[in-house]
């Protein structure tokens, strides 16, 4: 299944974040047996989303996450595409993550790094560089402005949108930005 098809099952919710993703995961060219990391489960659109391309992964949110956007019917999504064995969950902080030094090949985050607070956004790139490998992957997606916009009109206090490269100087990373229709895409490499 693909998700054009993923979307006439989903809805158009899962498929305002998918067309951006799934052009990215296909150009990556990660190898099929990649251990990918999901920060911030939401709905599970990322998650499925890799899933659909082939890849198993394990995806997670905080535990003590109240807000609208966590604790969401992920797995109930990823059973009506056929991805549900594909994909696993761990509750995390991505502050301090659980998990070992470069137990990932790619981390990706879709839409959750600017609702990091301001003065912890460095030390969450500094653990998914810790807990990504030697040739690891950050894979982070934000919103567009018109696509921040869209959303105030039903969430008028959503954050804006975050730079990541700008808490990345420093850090021991090669970057590129990726303008997409509605999410923009921050590479860094090790």
């Amino acid at each position: 299944m693909d998700i054009t098809e993923a979307r006439e099952i989903l809805g158009d919710l899962f498929y305002f974040t998918a067309e951006d993703t799934d052009k990215i995961i296909k150009q990556l060219e990660l190898p099929k047996d990649a251990k990918i990391l999901d920060v911030g489960t939401g709905i599970g659109s990322l998650a499925i989303t890799l899933a659909l391309n082939g890849y198993r992964v394990l995806t997670g949110e905080p535990a003590d996450d109240d807000s609208v956007y966590a604790k969401k019917e992920w797995r109930e999504n990823a059973q009506k595409v056929g991805v549900h064995q594909m994909i696993d969950f761990k509750a995390f902080n991505a502050e301090e993550m659980p998990f070992e030094d470069g137990a990932f090949d790619a981390i990706f985050c879709l839409g959750s790094f600017h609702h990091v607070e301001e003065d912890s956004r460095v030390k969450v790139l500094e653990e998914w560089i810790r807990t990504t490998g030697a040739d690891g992957i950050i894979c982070i997606f934000e919103p567009t402005e018109e696509s921040i916009n869209m959303i105030k009109q039903f969430e008028p206090s959503h954050p804006e949108a975050a730079d990541p490269t700008d808490y990345a100087g420093g850090l021991d990373l090669t970057s590129e930005t990726i303008a997409g229709a509605r999410f923009n895409t921050y590479l860094f490499r090790k």
